[in-house]
């Protein structure tokens, strides 16, 4: 098949794109904006002959058009957005145009190319939509999402997720095209932008400085190993039901104490040797002002997926940490230029940013 995958110069999308050149025999066209966290690095397959690439912006509707009508995809997956709560809170606009005013886009120029193909053509054609659990809002300390969850988005971020994934669901109902959604819990693994809590926290601590946790650090969020996730994206797009959801979760609930706390002991066994002035790489555990709305618990419900498609997260978190940090470690070449240019560190997301704040970063997704 001829696969096009938006915003797969990102963490998400990468994965999804090294898993499709190295895992599948199909080709891919990889759309991306290059934005602050498209990095072309990411894709480490791009020497592939089945693997082509396009620097368009999902917001550019001319251009867009452009590239599916000369690739002739049989199936879209569409990771292209704003993904960052914080930077949300600070400047919400560019989530309302690329999650909202793109998505519109790219389902119009897609809706324009599926209805003159051929009819068994269009009939096997496929559009997946990636979204996140967080359009569901504040879980409360029972239960979990599913694909019947009310939405009820915190953020500018989940909201402009909300927006595109109810554009989606109109699109496929009025108009029929056959589009799946996917909304998926907090991903982590390797090629994370270093803003997210996982790669900060690593990285953090390896250089000897504080690593910074929200609030009290008890909000829990379900960890899913990016390898497995994009492995369920790609069941959904080839097997899924059209006009179906599917909630995709690692079957990890984690405090963000307890995940900072397991990126410690990781460290333990994998860096014994401290940066100088530590003796534990716990003690460089630090609150912060928590951000503001956030929400306290997520967790995923994978039954569907699981008797639909078959697919279960196979990654513990313990083994995925270990193989995160191992990544982080291994790999200075990929993250010392982003350290040193688009990201340093620096707190997003506060509407009043607290003057000598020393600790930098971000929690999380």
């Amino acid at each position: 098949m001829n696969i096009l995958v938006t915003g797969g110069a990102g963490f998400i999308g990468s994965a999804l794109v090294r898993f499709l050149v190295n895992e599948t025999p199909n080709r891919v066209l990889n759309i991306d904006a290059l934005t602050y966290a498209g990095n072309p690095d990411s894709i480490t397959c791009a020497d592939n002959p089945r693997y082509s690439f396009a620097q368009v912006d999902i917001r550019d509707s001319v251009n867009l058009s452009r590239e599916i009508q000369a690739f002739r995809p049989d199936v879209i997956m569409h990771l292209a957005a704003e993904s960052h709560v914080d930077r949300s809170i600070d400047g919400p606009a560019d989530f309302i145009q690329t999650n909202i005013v793109g998505t519109y886009n790219l389902l119009e120029a897609t809706r324009a190319y599926w209805r003159n193909l051929p009819l068994a053509t269009r009939s096997a054609f496929r559009f997946l939509h990636v979204s996140t659990d967080e359009v569901f809002g504040d879980l409360g300390a029972e239960g979990r999402f599913s694909e019947t969850s009310p939405y009820a988005p915190s953020s500018p971020y989940s909201a402009s997720k909300a927006s595109s994934d109810h554009l989606v669901r109109a699109w496929q109902r009025t108009y029929g095209l056959p589009a799946i959604i996917c909304n998926c819990s907090n991903n982590y693994g390797p090629f994370q932008f270093p803003e997210k809590l996982i790669p900060l926290a690593i990285l953090n601590a390896i250089a000897g400085r504080k690593i910074p946790v929200y609030g009290d650090g008890s909000q829990v969020r379900d960890w899913l190993y990016v390898e497995d996730h994009v492995q369920a994206l790609y069941l959904a797009a080839t097997q899924g039901m059209v006009g179906e959801t599917y909630a995709i979760g690692g079957e990890s609930e984690r405090t963000n104490l307890e995940v900072v706390q397991e990126i410690c002991a990781a460290l333990e066994s994998l860096v014994p040797d401290k940066p100088p002035g530590v003796s534990d790489y716990a003690e460089l555990i630090g609150f912060v002002d928590d951000r503001p709305g956030h929400d306290r618990r997520y967790a995923i419900d994978t039954s569907k997926i699981l008797e639909e498609l078959g697919w279960a997260p196979r990654q513990s978190f313990a083994s995925g940490i270990h193989q995160t940090v191992a990544w982080y470690l291994q790999n200075e070449h990929w993250w010392r230029p982003i350290q040193q240019g688009h990201y340093r560190g620096q707190r997003l997301g506060l509407r009043i940013k607290a003057s000598g704040d020393s600790v930098q970063a971000e929690v999380e997704k």
